[in-house]
């Protein structure tokens, strides 16, 4: 009986009360979609949460010459003609956010991004093992309400009247350690619920939520800008605390906090789990079968794996290392393509910061694109390794013609930066997700193993490394000219793509492999009628 209460325990209260009302269990295919669902919300409320410092920096810090009053896309116009006015210094000196608006505010505010993404990426280390360790529903929901809390106390300095830069400081760094929750969480529920197949579409799909949340937080801190800055932060801070409500509602870390067994178990038979079809006494004998078997490896039996044991999983560092130069590029690009886009001249006119924020979301957009198609290849070639590779070495030349040719029209601009967007994120995408819950749940493992969480943070971690360096690289960089600072990013996507050359060579031998009993097969033309054919048996 304890067991069973303390297995009830793990059950949602949402999903609890939905069961009440209906007087029955949810079927395995609709609690997929909710899982799917409510973290693909979940990681949208992250990423929401992260836009206001790059929404507000143009009000923290005006530039000289650059028009008063006029705020960055999407509260003015589209795509005007930048236009440059005479301004007295002595009048911009009374414009802006002290600290960030004297001499050194630039570089203060490019501290606070460096500080944020390095506490991100540190905390990721330790967010993963205990993702691991404690239950993922809780964890989860506790991150996100203290992420949204240091959100929304770096908006509070502008009602509260702060000018100390160790304040605005402090909280990123918060806020960094607390988004250190999300992604190995997510990641690891949803490499919970969903076994190998079709995972890496799946989850191509579902990581749609970078790009959402990054659109939809740039529109949430811009619309309330007009009414303070600190609204920028507030109204982002509030959704993710809305969202990390709804995790603890309706997520189910594990299918077997609901009754279902583990997909992942290749002795457990998933499809054979009740449908909503069957009739409720079906219903209760099964559910009370699936109690019985399942409490004893539900997520409060299992135990987790250290950082050293997850790091010896085959394919861990090499994925982790490759994703350090992915992500370095790809959060190049999220930091600085507005800034790029605003000291470029495109089509004979520089564009306002209005239209550069505009544009600048459409590397998302090919991004989601990129992410969509390299899962899908990768389940059609079941081949993650040579999927990421081959997208990384086409960013290369992406980048080239993006760089050479953008400046020609917008419609060229455009064009050469969803390219870019798509094969550049495309391996970014495949690996954070797809590849991350393949390793978490290696073969290498034990069967009461936890390592989702674990291997995801290690390899994000590790990742983000290199997306603070990236960025910050890039400042300096950018004093010697933009051309400088896309050599450095064609040479890390090559360095990327090489430090799978093991995995590639792998999976290129294991196929080779596997096609060599079908060459030999057309030289037995006749083979006794009893004996199956290797070509019919693939």
């Amino acid at each position: 009986m304890s067991r069973n209460l303390d297995f009830r325990r793990k059950t949602p209260p949402g999903i609890l009360l939905i069961r009440s009302i209906r007087g029955r269990n949810w079927g395995l295919n609709t609690y997929r979609y909710v899982i799917l669902l409510v973290t693909f919300i979940a990681y949208t409320c992250y990423h929401a949460s992260r836009k206001p410092s790059s929404i507000v920096k143009s009000v923290l810090d005006p530039e000289p010459n650059k028009s008063l009053g006029e705020y960055p896309w999407p509260i003015g116009n589209i795509f005007i003609k930048e236009e440059f006015v005479g301004v007295n210094k002595v009048r911009l000196e009374n414009t802006g956010w002290y600290p960030f608006n004297g001499a050194d505010g630039t570089s203060k505010l490019g501290l606070i991004d460096v500080a944020f993404l390095s506490c991100y990426s540190l905390g990721m280390y330790v967010a993963g093992h205990l993702g691991d360790t404690l239950d993922l529903r809780l964890f989860l929901t506790f991150g996100m309400i203290c992420s949204g809390i240091f959100v929304g106390l770096f908006g509070m300095g502008y009602f509260w009247q702060i000018h100390v830069f160790g304040f605005y400081l402090i909280m990123q760094m918060f806020a960094g350690l607390f988004q250190a929750t999300g992604w190995p969480s997510v990641v690891a529920v949803i490499g919970n619920w969903f076994g190998k197949r079709k995972r890496g579409l799946i989850m191509g799909v579902w990581n749609a939520h970078t790009s959402v949340g990054n659109i939809s937080g740039s529109l949430l801190a811009a619309s309330v800008l007009d009414h303070g800055w600190g609204w920028s932060f507030i109204l982002p801070g509030a959704f993710i605390v809305a969202g990390g409500i709804l995790v603890f509602l309706f997520l189910a870390a594990y299918p077997e906090d609901v009754g279902f067994p583990c997909p992942n178990c290749p002795t457990e038979k998933v499809e054979a789990v009740y449908s909503d079809t069957e009739t409720q006494a079906q219903k209760e004998s099964r559910v009370q079968e699936a109690n019985n078997n399942v409490v004893r490896s539900g997520s409060a039996f299992k135990k987790s794996v250290g950082l050293i044991e997850a790091c010896l999983i085959p394919g861990v560092i090499p994925f982790a290392l490759c994703l350090f130069f992915s992500k370095l590029v790809a959060y190049t690009f999220l930091y600085w393509l507005p800034f790029y886009l605003s000291q470029t001249e495109i089509g004979g006119e520089y564009v306002s910061v209005k239209s550069a924020g505009n544009l600048s979301t459409l590397f998302d957009v090919g991004g989601i694109v990129g992410g969509i198609l390299a899962g899908y290849i990768s389940d059609k070639l079941r081949a993650r390794a040579i999927t990421a590779t081959s997208f990384m070495y086409a960013a290369i030349p992406s980048m080239f013609l993006y760089r050479t040719y953008g400046s020609v029209s917008k419609t060229t601009n455009i064009v050469l930066m969803m390219i870019a967007g798509l094969f550049v994120n495309g391996p970014y995408a495949l690996i954070t997700t797809a590849v991350s819950a393949d390793l978490g749940t290696h073969s290498s493992l034990r069967g009461d193993s936890r390592a989702l969480a674990t291997v995801t943070a290690i390899i994000d971690g590790t990742g983000s490394i290199g997306a603070a360096l990236g960025p910050l690289f890039t400042g300096f960089l950018s004093t010697l000219g933009w051309d400088t600072v896309f050599i450095m990013l064609m040479v890390c996507a090559l360095i990327a793509g090489l430090l799978l050359s093991r995995q590639v060579l792998a999976e290129v031998a294991e196929k080779t492999t596997k096609l060599r009993p079908s060459s030999s097969e057309r030289q037995c033309h006749e083979a006794p009628a009893s004996q199956p054919l290797l070509s019919d048996q693939r």
